[in-house]
């Protein structure tokens, strides 16, 4: 009965999907184009004598940039395989085409309607479906199931709160997680709950985001910029969300108070809403400086070792990330780093990523998202978790204050990063088992 109910349901959506598509659109193009994939509709079929087609969902942004080592291992792997990469939101697929170029076929994976999705693997005949993390859609199961298509749920993650939601509907869940043929868990915690809710043939191989790692030229050009910023003390608000800005700001408010010069690089996570965040800045009474005014072309270190950047005013107090796929970048030129999404319950975002540059995080107290790796990165000396925005103000104090304490925290991050390597091997192997000789 759940299953019919969600089922119509879908065709009581599906409209209204649309028109948000092109409300969203107004501020970010990208979500009026490629409409008819969201349908299963999509150009021409593929020929049947290449080798297989290995599809990967990725809904977004971290997940596309998470799957980049796994993908680039699969395509060493299996040098005959095509990639498929599908996402849900336009800045997913920029950065998908920006990172992998014509190396990966591209599409937006269909609304979860059994025809849409019928169409959908029908057009693209995949050998081997991956979805990242939660990605669970019942009917894309169920059809992949009737098509036998294996589907694994990659680098699968479940935390406390989503289990007893999901435990809620019963045998429902037990059918809907039942029906991926491999599931290769993060964590033992991970396994366990997603056993409980019904998932077969569980493996427990680790965190693929332990294994990205920044690009040297993206790092060159952080370090570039923070040669033209100059000796004054940097933090990065990363992947920031609605409403949180404002407490970021508070807290910055706070730091200034001991520490004038402090300059904030605040990164949105949300590419369209860099204008309202702008003018949150202005409102603060604060001197904003958008990166892309800043350094538009020239953003690279030179061979010489100096910065192919304008020196950065004294007088700006807030640098805004406003460009995509450079985070790597905005770590790299910072001295610590605020991980966004977890001041507000929200579940956090990845802190990975900043201990691999070797930054000290910091990071609030909303990360169900995330609750294995930010303990082991605060266990490890990596991070401090703060509970609010004047706690945040007096952590950023303290740890400007202590030189040594930020040099240590440094070297932790790094290290810890280093210790969890590895899931992406892991997963390889099982996955590469699964696909046709």
């Amino acid at each position: 009965m759940l299953r019919a109910i969600y089922k119509a349901l879908w065709w009581l959506i599906a409209p209204v999907a649309v028109v948000r598509l092109l409300i969203r659109s107004r501020k970010e193009r990208g979500y009026r184009e490629h409409i008819g994939e969201r349908f299963g509709y999509t150009r021409g079929r593929l020929p049947e004598d290449q080798g297989p087609l290995i599809w990967v969902h990725a809904v977004s942004v971290g997940e596309t940039r998470a799957a980049q080592p796994l993908i680039d291992a699969l395509l060493h792997a299996r040098p005959d395989a095509r990639i498929l990469l599908t996402h849900m939101t336009p800045s997913g697929r920029a950065t998908g085409e920006q990172i992998f170029g014509d190396r990966v076929l591209r599409s937006y994976l269909p609304y979860d309607m059994p025809h849409a999705v019928r169409r959908f693997l029908r057009a693209w005949r995949p050998s081997l479906g991956l979805v990242m993390e939660t990605e669970v859609w019942p009917t894309l199961i169920d059809e992949c199931r009737r098509g036998e298509v294996p589907l694994v749920l990659t680098n699968a993650r479940m935390s406390a709160r989503s289990f007893k939601r999901a435990a809620k509907f019963g045998t429902a869940t037990r059918e809907v997680f039942g029906g991926f043929s491999r599931v290769l868990a993060q964590s033992p915690s991970d396994a366990e709950r997603l056993t409980a809710l019904g998932a077969r043939n569980v493996a427990v191989l680790g965190n693929l985001k332990f294994d990205m790692s920044t690009p040297p030229a993206l790092a060159a050009r952080g370090h570039a910029w923070r040669a033209a910023i100059g000796a004054r003390p940097v933090w990065v608000a990363a992947s920031t969300r609605e409403n949180e800005e404002e407490l970021v700001l508070q807290a910055f408010a706070a730091l200034r108070d001991a520490v004038p010069d402090a300059l904030l690089i605040l990164v949105p996570r949300h590419p369209q809403r860099f204008n309202e965040v702008a003018a949150l800045v202005d409102k603060a009474n604060l001197r904003l400086e958008r990166r892309s005014a800043w350094a538009p072309a020239a953003s690279v270190a030179l061979s010489s070792g100096q910065a192919a950047v304008p020196a950065l005013s004294t007088d700006v107090n807030v640098l805004l990330g406003d460009s995509m796929g450079e985070m790597g970048a905005y770590y790299a030129a910072s001295d610590l780093a605020f991980i966004g999404g977890s001041l507000l319950p929200l579940g956090g975002q990845n802190l990975i990523e900043a201990c691999a540059v070797g930054v000290p995080v910091l990071i609030g107290p909303h990360v169900f998202n995330f609750t294995q790796a930010t303990a082991d990165a605060v266990a490890a000396g990596a991070a401090v978790q703060v509970q609010d925005p004047a706690d945040l103000g007096r952590a950023l104090r303290e740890l400007f204050a202590d030189k040594a304490r930020r040099t240590a925290m440094s070297g932790a991050a790094s290290a810890f990063a280093a210790r969890h390597r590895g899931a992406t091997g892991r997963t390889v192997d099982v996955l590469t088992a699964l696909l046709p000789e």
